[in-house]
């Protein structure tokens, strides 16, 4: 007898498991679908993020940043430690320890919310029925009144640079490394390459870069890319922009690789080589060919404004549809779509998104680039602030990048913000909030933020709209 829910989740990433939880509380008798299976053999949910994506790479990102400031900020405060060494066993081993907590955290979840899980491929079948393959092999048959698909994102992978994990690498073969390599190339200067690149620059390797487009992170502002670009080469990252790879052939332990520019061809001989030039929507397996749920041309699954397919009882969430692959992206959508199903309102607003690139320094930003503003013929204003001038930043010896703000210049509401810089990833929060509530500059120039804090980074930004910034001139 085929086992009958209100709502099954196919994917347990973070789209699909809070999809699932909001579900559960909103009394809906609820399963989950997950075939992911971590490092020691055992399923284990939470999907990319918290397995082999954004947790592990902060785990690493800090760890590094730490071995990092011994040599290159601690001597500044007058604190001297000599032969500083990393031992990659324990550093490994402490991402892997803070996986295995928050993987095991969301069963937890899963277990108090009475939510069913089971672990194997999911496919949807047609009248929301959904056969399963368990990692054994084993299949089954449930059904519900509602299926949520979150079956999440994978790496793109080169046809002529082929993962195998040992020498050409992709986002989870770089959390894994067991020697520091002396040479690393990467392909792809997106928030994975520039990320896990740094991480093993920050350990010694040589990293060098190769990104085809001729532009520095353009899906950011044009003059915190700017800024980000110069910083990063300070670190020692070797950012080819405008280069293409050819050619990635094994020999023996080495990769040799072949690019090119506008100039010529380029030869690079690298140890390790990390392919990040994307994601795509995995969706292989997904759906029986009459279930009527359609693909689009870049292989998400197509939904309208609110995650609806078109079919009756069917919804998709996250990195398989469309919109910026982002966690947080996937949790907003996941617990929307379950109050739409227990017809409540569910809400996402696409257009205050915050975007941040854990490097260091670190990158954020919200809404619109000036450039986006300009080409969309929008009037506005610009302020901007340097974390120089900010007393907190000097104390920390991390007064690097600056705060820019755009605001509409008859409205003055706030249309985009844009750092880059120490702390930057939780300084957006005050922004996507006055965004949130139809805020304007002039709201953030009078609120009172606390002295000496990075905040006032924002504060002073925001005065800089209207030419009256404090601590610089206008």
């Amino acid at each position: 007898m085929t086992d009958k829910f209100d709502v099954i989740v196919i994917g347990g990433g973070p789209a699909g498991y809070h999809a699932a939880i909001r579900a559960a509380q909103l009394g809906l008798k609820t399963a989950v679908i997950d075939a992911f299976v971590g490092k020691d053999g055992k399923a284990a949910l939470g999907g990319t993020c918290l397995n082999v994506g954004c947790i592990p790479s902060k785990a690493l990102l800090d760890s590094s940043k730490q071995f990092y400031n011994i040599a290159h900020n601690l001597p500044v405060h007058g604190i001297t430690v000599e032969n500083a060494k990393v031992d990659l066993g324990t550093f490994i081993g402490r991402k892997d320890k803070i996986v295995k907590q928050f993987t095991g955290g969301v069963a937890q979840l899963f277990k108090a919310n009475k939510i069913v899980s089971y672990f194997g491929k999911g496919k949807l079948l047609k009248g929301n029925n959904v056969e399963i393959t368990g990692n054994d092999g084993a299949k089954q048959t449930i059904s519900a009144t509602n299926v949520v698909l979150a079956s999440g994102s994978v790496p793109i992978e080169l046809p002529f640079a082929r993962f195998d994990n040992k020498y050409i690498i992709d986002n989870a073969g770089a959390l894994d490394i067991t020697e520091v390599p002396k040479r690393m190339g990467v392909i792809g200067a997106g928030v994975i390459g520039l990320e896990l690149g740094s991480v093993w620059r920050r350990l010694g390797a040589e990293v060098t870069v190769i990104e085809a487009l001729p532009d520095f992170l353009g899906v950011a502002d044009a003059d915190i890319a700017k800024v980000a670009l110069k910083e990063f080469g300070k670190l020692g990252l070797d950012i080819k922009l405008g280069a293409k790879l050819s050619r990635a052939e094994v020999k023996g332990s080495e990769v040799h690789l072949t690019y090119n520019d506008k100039d010529s061809d380029h030869d690079l001989v690298v140890d390790k080589l990390l392919v990040a030039v994307g994601r795509r929507a995995y969706t292989d397996g997904l759906l029986a060919d009459d279930v009527g749920v359609k693909i689009d041309d870049r292989g998400r699954i197509e939904v309208d404004e609110h995650c609806h397919t078109g079919v009756d009882g069917v919804w998709a969430v996250g990195d398989a549809v469309r919109g910026p692959m982002l966690a947080h992206k996937g949790f907003e959508e996941g617990m929307a779509v379950a109050e739409w199903i227990a017809g409540k309102s569910g809400h996402v607003n696409y257009d205050s998104i915050p975007w941040v690139i854990y490097t260091e320094p670190e990158i954020a930003w919200a809404g619109k680039t000036e450039k986006q503003l300009k080409d969309e013929g929008i009037p506005y204003r610009s302020g901007s602030f340097p974390f120089a001038a900010i007393g907190r930043a000097v104390a920390m010896n991390e007064a690097i990048g600056q705060v820019k703000m755009l605001a509409h210049a008859e409205t003055d509401r706030i249309l985009g913000v844009h750092m880059v810089g120490p702390g930057v990833s939780e300084l957006i929060a005050e922004c996507v909030v006055a965004m949130e509530f139809k805020g304007s500059s002039e709201d953030l120039a009078r609120i009172v933020h606390a002295h000496p804090t990075l905040s006032e980074a924002v504060h002073e930004a925001a005065l800089a709209v209207d030419k009256r910034a404090i601590h610089k001139g206008n």
